[in-house]
């Protein structure tokens, strides 16, 4: 078993290193996410945390294969996305509209509408989640967006302690635990309509209380794969820390599973 897949496994994420595919992509794929980012109208839609944080998602205009061929942005190609396809056999028949995440000095400050026990679960646990886990308005989570994995590639040079990805390592495998349990006798066409609000939560407490969190960085030309179970977020940005004035910023890619059953049982 290679090095990486056996991270993968054990800690739920890993971090290739730099690559020719990749650091192409990234180069010609920069300028155009700064663009977006800048853009008042997408502005005035993603920005949150009192201006410091652009959460831009699914805003990169990629084709299916992570092209943007009006712009000179290759399809994608790689280390990550080799170890993805060939390692772990989760080649995604398409890439989805990628993310553009940008962090600004100060992430986090309060967010009108957001309550203060959300602020302070943002600030101090880094805003903790799952991802695909759907919330009703009475925000109680069910399954919703069955994805593969997650896909980081930094865009821009930054520091270590300028709002980087935090994953608490292993936690990918008491979520899937849970959620098996949970959904256990249940057709997986119904899954949706099932609450796991209770056994999620549950669930994110071990994960505090027995999985070491990690901060997850990487420069442009490398990226890191994270298990879609696993429990993840942004840590706040520190007073100091180097980056661009324009921000730290970092395209992701989640393609989803054509049905939710591997969502649980693939790598």
């Amino acid at each position: 078993m290679s090095a990486h897949l056996e991270a993968y496994r054990e800690r739920g994420w890993v971090r290739l290193p730099v690559c020719p595919d990749t650091a192409a992509w990234v180069q010609a794929a920069a300028p155009l996410a700064a663009e977006i980012a800048e853009d008042p109208a997408a502005k005035d839609a993603w920005l949150r945390c009192g201006g410091t944080w652009f959460a831009g998602v699914n805003i990169f205009p990629n084709a299916e294969d992570g092209s943007v061929a009006e712009r000179g942005v290759p399809p994608l190609a790689g280390s990550a996305v080799q170890f993805i396809a060939d390692t772990l056999g989760l080649a995604p028949d398409r890439w989805d509209k990628a993310q553009i995440s940008v962090c600004y000095p100060g992430y986090p400050q309060p967010w009108e509408g957001e309550s203060d026990a959300a602020f302070r679960f943002r600030r101090d646990r880094d805003a903790a989640h799952v991802d695909g886990l759907l919330r009703d308005e009475a925000r109680r989570r069910r399954p919703g967006e069955h994805h593969g994995f997650i896909l980081g590639l930094p865009l821009r040079h930054s520091a270590p302690e300028a709002a980087p990805m935090v994953v608490w390592e292993g936690s990918h495998e008491i979520m899937r635990a849970a959620f098996r349990a949970a959904l256990a006798g249940v057709p997986e066409t119904a899954w949706g309509e099932v609450d796991l609000t209770d056994v999620y939560q549950a669930a994110r407490r071990r994960c505090f209380e027995s999985c070491r969190r990690v901060l997850v960085h990487a420069q442009p030309g490398e990226a890191y794969v994270i298990h879609r179970l696993a429990l993840h977020g942004v840590a706040p940005w520190q007073e100091g820390a180097e980056a661009p004035e324009a921000g730290r910023m970092i395209v992701y890619f989640r393609p989803a599973f054509d049905g939710p059953l591997n969502w649980l049982d693939a790598p």
